[in-house]
């Protein structure tokens, strides 16, 4: 079972190089589970006992599953998680033609830990909006081999590179695709049309834009001298979404259930499609019951946010709160912040660790330093636009925002096993 969760794990992260592809990845599997897609531009006949996903801007995606018990009565179970990750974004206007080699442009998305990017095998993945016979319309494009690289400058030539290099993102970044022979230019655009016309098979008549990120090759893997350990890109959030997909499809059919996986996480969520946006509201009013009976059942629900929790690193144990330091393959945390940069209270907080208790789960607790500030998740966020009651949790792990991040090996199950105890569970606190 664990083997069979983690190479799923694997299998996803790989398809998934940008929150595009991501939700589709999503929305694949869900179509072979029986969710039938929503369109937001048109009227919705839903039923109880019915699977549905609606997706907006091909970058996130809302599942639900209507439970035959009424929510009014019952609440909604909701599990929130995100499709983006720190990463570069190709600019507008990308061409650079420096000393012979063809670079493009790049801009940081998100926190990103810079210095890993370097002397990797980058490929290029997004989508692409072209016209073709007079019309508008979008394709996702992935390049799949390696493409890119940005080679790190020698220590010859930088000799304090181990004593702190503060990389400028504007000068040092922009990857190196080719050399150009003579006077040969650089036209991404018409790269990006032969890539439409190989990966989709037929020719546009002009790219007009494109939201495309630079991605590391390497695939996701399970590590370790004893495989305790799995590596890959998006670790933050991939893992969270992969886990509520999995516990969404073994729901069983009696409570109304929801997969919340948002864009634009990394940037603070406000956006049409993020969590500080209209999305989640706006579905959960045209499939739940209106007026009054509307708040009585969000007063009933609870969201579980999960989102990957700080591990604590054999080298920079310090930087834990000395009785607050997850470890991997020790369960998912329980994260908390007086300040209210977590939404986890001690009502649903002592329901989580209720369920893993009941369900045989190890649990754990995080509270950042109180010399140290607290990052934040979709949990507040979401707590706030909806006033549903939340718990915001996630899998301990190592080089958060790295370009190759590291979880437990053993952890998915964990998750997977308590959130799918949160789907199917009768009574909400």
């Amino acid at each position: 079972m664990r083997e069979e969760l983690n190479q799923g794990l694997l299998d996803f992260l790989n398809a998934s190089p940008t929150p595009f592809h991501a939700t589709s990845s999503l929305a694949m599997r869900l179509e072979a589970a029986g969710y039938r897609q929503l369109d937001e531009r048109a009227p919705w006949y839903t039923e109880a006992g019915g699977r549905y996903y609606v997706t907006r801007n091909d970058s996130s995606i809302i599942a639900f599953k209507l439970g035959t018990r009424s929510p009014v009565e019952g609440g909604v179970r909701l599990v929130g998680a995100h499709t983006d990750s720190p990463c570069l974004r190709v600019k507008p206007n990308p061409e650079l033609e420096r000393q012979g080699y063809f670079q493009l442009g790049v801009e940081v998305y998100g926190g990103a830990l810079l210095a890993p990017w370097f002397d990797r095998d980058l490929s290029l993945a997004g989508r692409v909006t072209y016209r073709r016979d007079g019309k508008v319309e979008s394709a996702l494009i992935d390049f799949y081999q390696p493409i890119a690289v940005i080679p790190s400058l020698a220590i010859h030539l930088n000799r304090e590179a181990n004593q702190g290099w503060a990389i400028n993102a504007q000068n040092e970044l922009p990857p190196i695709l080719a050399q150009l022979a003579g006077a040969e230019g650089a036209d991404f655009r018409a790269l990006l049309s032969e890539q439409l016309a190989m990966e989709h098979d037929f020719n546009a008549d002009a790219v007009l834009d494109y939201e495309l990120s630079f991605y590391d090759t390497q695939s996701a893997a399970v590590v370790g001298l004893n495989q305790d350990f799995i590596a890959s890109a998006r670790l933050d959030n991939l893992l969270s979404c992969y886990a509520g997909l999995q516990a969404l499809l073994d729901a069983g059919d009696e409570e109304t259930c929801v997969l919340v996986c948002t864009d634009h996480e990394e940037v603070g969520s406000s956006s049409a499609c993020g969590a500080d946006g209209p999305m989640l509201e706006q579905v959960l009013r045209r499939v739940l019951p209106q007026g009054d009976d509307f708040v009585r059942t969000i007063q009933r629900s609870l969201l579980v946010s999960a989102d990957n929790a700080h591990g604590v690193h054999p080298n920079y144990e310090a930087k834990h709160d000395g009785n607050h330091g997850p470890k991997l393959n020790a369960g998912p945390v329980i994260k908390i912040n007086s300040n209210q940069r977590y939404a986890t209270n001690s009502e649903t907080a002592g329901f989580f660790r209720h369920l893993c208790l009941e369900n045989e789960v190890p649990v754990q607790s995080f509270v950042t330093r109180s010399d140290m500030g607290c990052g934040s998740t979709i949990g507040p966020i979401t707590a706030s636009q909806l006033g549903v009651r939340t718990v915001d949790i996630g899998l301990p792990t190592f080089a958060m925002h790295s370009i190759r991040e590291l979880a437990g090996s053993q952890d998915l199950a964990h998750l997977v096993k308590v959130l799918g105890a949160f789907y199917n569970s009768h009574d909400l606190p």
